[in-house]
């Protein structure tokens, strides 16, 4: 059975939404592009769409890429945060923000692009 347009926009509004701080690993140099996101599945899609097209991510990882080629670089996750329900986008994100921040703290000295 289809589901109606109200129906698939209702599941929409009520997924579970994950967001977090990542980094974008160079498998060569072992340099890191420290990232958060406020939806970290959206973040996974773009990368790995970019390593299937040839595209880069992201402008401070376009000279490397297109020296090395996307497969040498991954996606690895650092910690994900839950969306609260009453929580809302802007409270969300400074939470990501505060995260991405104290994750800067422990990676310092880490080659960072």
């Amino acid at each position: 059975m289809d589901k109606t347009k109200k129906e698939l926009q209702n599941e929409y509004k009520e997924r579970e939404i994950i967001g977090g701080v990542y980094v974008i690993k160079n498998l060569r140099s072992g340099k890191l592009l420290l990232e958060a996101a406020a939806d970290l599945r959206g973040s996974r899609n773009r990368f790995e769409f970019s390593q299937k097209t040839g595209s880069c991510v992201n402008l401070k990882l376009q000279k490397d890429w297109a020296e090395q080629g996307g497969k040498n670089f991954v996606l690895e996750v650092l910690e994900e945060l839950k969306k609260g329900e009453e929580q809302t986008p802007a409270e969300f994100r400074a939470e990501i923000d505060l995260l991405k921040d104290l994750w800067r703290e422990k990676l310092a000295g880490a080659g960072m692009y």
